[in-house]
């Protein structure tokens, strides 16, 4: 907190966003600053809390922070200090938080001046936080600083809870400065925040427990010279019944505190609900509460029998019955005094009605153990000892109760059941959680009602792609992916189809290759070159395409033949072989043959036509000449 000597800080009188007047200094904490601030906009007066500088500038930090602010938002509770806004100020850069304003003081504040509490007043003090936490618990949140400073106290009579989700925010900063930190105040820290920095809601239990110790002694449990030797306590010492520090506390009250803060988070309450769903039924059991009357029959004297015989003579006379008129003298003789039968017998029926009306009521039933949060082991343990038979009831899901932990118990805790009777114990499932199947090739009313089957909705407004293996309009794929396990009524958002992409292709006839290639693949197609013969179209120019026009799928491949200009073959050289011979090598060289045959000679080529070395057209005509 700031004291009167601490220097105003520098944002004293800066409006945040231009909205946000910055008037006094509510409280300074390691990770921001409370200011009590105008929102000149609405004009009401609001907390803001401003992040400190170094922090502020962790990117990381920041976005967490704003998705806790969110989260923080969302927790519906009167018992929660209102969100109002939350942003980061243009011109300093410094993430804050907005918050509604409680006129009053803190719960620490009320044990400094008034110490320990009675009971009946730290439970109704305790039940708010409980609240408050069972909200947030079930919205996913975890405080991890449960303490006196964040419970505030109105002017009102409200009770409020503050400080969610910043704890979260800090603990995955990437600053230097943070690393190893503890996560809370030390003297209200789980043994697993000390040895892993692991939190959950049982971590909360844990704190709210040790609160309520502080509340009903004044102090809190462990004291040490330093923060360590404060949580080497936590780690290894069991938190003690409050009675052992002060005398008067319901033995229910003191073994929910012990049940609260043991060492070990299975054997806690599971989260914020089961520790108020126990503390309200530990409630009602405190002085001042409804409370059955056990009436006790007023004891009934038996008749004297007799006066002893030896008594003095003037004792005697003093204890004879008085004479009546007329009576003769004679021995004298002490009167018994009978008793009167119907007295008596009134009496013992009375006392048989109520002997019975004890065994019938009272007697016979006991009051059901708070088993809520346990494994099966454990309640069936906490109720043998009781005398109480133990029946599986149905399991059901549960957001809240860890899977394999009692969700319900009938009857509820702390109602009456017949001694040796039954306790339907329930176990949760965990959550309900429904795995997305495979929708891909579906269209979009098949993938509606697959989703439907299982619990889960389509989200408004698919998105569209092109495919070229999907159908139009039926689904590609979906977010989240299948096989991801979501929570029921989740939505799940699909991407349908569009059918292929078709693009026009270009004509790229009468290019050079490269540039044919660049055109093409600018237009998303893949290209293949054919290299072919043209007697007409220069050495490395497209002479033709495929497809040659129109449109084309995307990606698809579109072929270019390109020139290698005139296709020509060189003569080979046959004078002096035999027609056959020649005939043979200049049809292999792919060229037609005619023959001119002189008279006489030996059938052997004499020259030919072209002659042998020129170039000709591949199928050209060479005439050979046979003397």
């Amino acid at each position: 907190m700031e004291t009167a000597n601490e220097p105003a800080p520098p944002l004293l009188g800066r409006l945040l966003d231009e909205r946000y007047r910055l008037d006094d200094v509510i409280a300074r904490g390691g990770m921001a600053t409370v200011y009590l601030a105008t929102d000149t906009r609405l004009d009401r007066q609001v907390a803001v809390k401003v992040m400190h500088r170094a922090l502020a500038e962790d990117p990381e930090f920041v976005a967490r922070f704003t998705r806790e602010a969110k989260a923080t938002a969302r927790v519906s509770a009167p018992e929660v200090v209102a969100v109002h806004d939350q942003g980061t100020d243009r011109e300093s850069g410094l993430a804050y938080l907005v918050m509604e304003h409680v006129q009053g003081t803190t719960l620490r504040q009320l044990l400094q001046q008034r110490g320990a509490l009675p009971p009946h007043r730290a439970v109704s003090l305790l039940v708010p936080v409980l609240r408050a936490l069972a909200a947030a618990h079930a919205a996913g949140l975890v405080h991890r600083d449960v303490k006196p400073e964040n419970v505030l106290l109105a002017d009102d009579g409200r009770v409020k809870v503050v400080d969610f989700g910043l704890a979260r925010a800090v603990e995955t900063s990437t600053l230097t400065q943070t690393a190893g930190l503890l996560i809370g105040t030390v003297a209200y820290l789980a043994p697993e925040q000390v040895e892993t920095g692991a939190s959950d809601a049982r971590s909360d239990v844990y704190a709210a427990g040790v609160l309520l110790w502080e509340l009903l002694t004044g102090v809190p449990p462990y004291a040490g010279d330093t923060p360590i030797s404060v949580a080497y306590k936590h780690v290894h010492e069991d938190v003690p019944p409050p009675s052992t520090v002060v005398s008067g506390i319901p033995p229910a009250l003191d073994a929910l505190v012990v049940a609260a803060t043991r060492r070990d988070p299975e054997a806690r309450p599971a989260d914020g609900a089961a520790f108020l769903a126990a503390l309200q039924d530990v409630a009602a059991a405190l002085p001042g509460a409804d409370q059955p009357t056990l009436v006790v029959p007023r004891r009934v004297t038996p008749p004297t029998a007799a006066l002893p015989a030896a008594l003095p003579g003037k004792a005697r006379k003093e204890h004879a019955p008085p004479k009546a008129p007329g009576d003769e003298p004679g021995p004298r003789r002490l009167r018994l005094r009978r008793p009167h039968w119907a007295v008596v017998l009134v009496a013992l029926l009375a006392a048989l009605a109520l002997g019975s009306g004890y065994y019938l009521g009272s007697y016979r039933w006991t009051r059901a153990p708070a088993v809520l949060g346990m494994s099966l082991a454990q309640a069936t343990a906490e109720l043998e000892k009781a005398g109480l038979e133990v029946k599986r009831g149905p399991d059901r899901f549960s957001e809240t109760v860890p899977r394999g932990r009692v969700l319900s118990q009938d009857p509820d805790p702390r109602d009456r059941v017949r001694k040796s009777g039954v306790v339907t114990v329930s176990l949760s499932k965990g959550p309900d959680r429904r795995a997305v199947p495979t929708l891909e090739g579906l269209d979009l009313d098949e993938a509606t009602a697959a989703l439907r089957k299982l619990g889960l909705v389509v989200a408004e407004g698919p998105t569209y792609a092109f495919s070229s293996d999907v159908p139009k309009d039926h689904v590609i794929s979906s977010e989240p992916k299948a096989g991801t396990r979501l929570k029921a009524g989740t939505a799940v958002r699909l991407v349908l189809s569009k059918g292929k992409e078709l693009v026009e292709v270009p004509n790229v006839t009468g290019k050079k290759q490269a540039e044919a290639t660049k055109a093409l693949q600018d237009r998303g197609f893949e290209v293949r070159v054919e290299q072919v013969f043209s007697d007409t179209v220069e050495r490395g120019v497209v002479a033709g395409q495929t497809p040659s026009a129109g449109s084309a799928e995307k990606g698809s491949t579109v072929v270019i033949q390109v020139s290698k200009g005139p296709d020509v073959v060189t003569v080979p050289n046959v004078v002096g072989m035999p027609e056959a011979q020649a005939r043979q090598a200049l049809e292999a060289a792919g060229l037609q043959v005619r023959k001119r045959q002189f008279p006489g000679g030996s059938g052997v080529v004499r020259f030919t036509d072209p002659a042998a070395g020129k170039t000709v057209k591949r199928g050209s005509t060479v005439t050979i000449f046979v003397y």
